[in-house]
């Protein structure tokens, strides 16, 4: 659905983005991660042709940019991190300008449509400067799906919303995929990024590493499994290190961890060796590391390269 080959922006003399190359898939969530000025908003821009690339290729559903940018126009929804509406005129009647100049074949259908999915019908007569923050992203998520796009962009869709808001947001964005929307997604929160995402992009000026999220977990920091003893014992440590697939085992307050590649297909095996060694077994967990660190050891290690450089 959206694919680029090293897109390039440039405002003079600095380089806001650089030889980015990711491909998108349909009713793919694509979480697009980096730090503020990193560049994610002028990639956005880009990709839903409001301006256009200093050099590289790219393609949106099908259609190229910078030579069929209205078909990318008409195919896309945006919602920006800041989104305008005419604070003097009413929910209703923001979302009807919109649908008409997208050529919405019924327009006051998709106007109520949208108003009764994200809870704003009964305000629909309100003046849209009435509406708090979370009330207007909402207004502003309705404005940005009323011709049913193929792919969404997303920026920061909730930032600044109270936790409830924020909830009906992220749900609304499971259901946008359910129904095989492209979305592609930029934010800070990195929780919300966790949960919503099928892979991610850390970007920096340069996209530094693209995956899912637990293939860059195991990638950073291997993966490591919790046994829970109730007769915690360093014999267990060794035996366990024995097995050939087990890079590392240690007793960690009272806990074993084991470091492992493939614990769905291992750690019955561990158990069994285990149990028959006389271990009393509580429970089993992993050890997860958040996204966060995830995130933070690719900046860090951008960082540092750049400071060598």
């Amino acid at each position: 659905m959206i694919r680029t080959e090293n897109l390039t922006k440039q405002f003079g003399d600095l380089t806001a983005v650089e030889d980015l190359s990711i491909h998108v898939r349909e009713g793919e969530v694509f979480g697009f991660l980096g730090p503020n000025g990193a560049g994610k908003t002028t990639t956005v821009r880009m990709l839903t042709s409001l301006i256009s690339p200093t050099r590289g290729t790219a393609t949106i559903n099908g259609y190229r940019l910078g030579q069929q940018d209205t078909d990318i126009r008409r195919t896309v929804g945006i919602l920006t991190e800041t989104p305008g509406m005419y604070d003097n005129l009413s929910a209703e009647f923001n979302l009807m300008i919109f649908a008409n100049l997208y050529e919405v074949k019924d327009p006051a259908g998709q106007v109520e449509k949208y108003l009764r999915m994200l809870g704003l019908w009964e305000r629909r007569f309100d003046a849209a400067g009435t509406f708090s923050k979370g009330m207007k992203q909402k207004l502003a998520i309705a404005r940005a799906l009323l011709h049913e796009p193929r792919i969404i962009f997303l920026d920061e869709p909730t930032a600044g919303l109270d936790p409830e808001a924020a909830l009906l947001v992220r749900d609304f964005i499971m259901e946008l995929k359910k129904q095989g929307r492209t979305i592609f997604l930029c934010t800070h929160n990195l929780d919300e990024a966790d949960r919503l995402c099928d892979r991610i992009g850390v970007f920096k000026t340069r996209l530094l590493v693209m995956d899912t999220p637990a293939n860059l977990r195991s990638q950073l920091f291997g993966r490591k499994v919790v046994f829970h003893l109730a007769n915690p014992q360093e014999a267990f440590t060794g035996l366990v290190k024995e097995l050939p697939f087990v890079q590392d085992a240690r007793m960690i307050n009272g806990k074993l961890v084991v470091n492992l590649d493939n614990p769905e297909v291992c750690n019955p095996q561990i158990v069994r060796l285990l149990v028959g060694a006389g271990a009393d077994i509580q429970f089993v967990g992993e050890l997860r590391h958040s996204l966060e660190d995830v995130y933070l050891q690719y900046i860090r290690m951008q960082d540092g390269a750049n400071e060598q450089n």
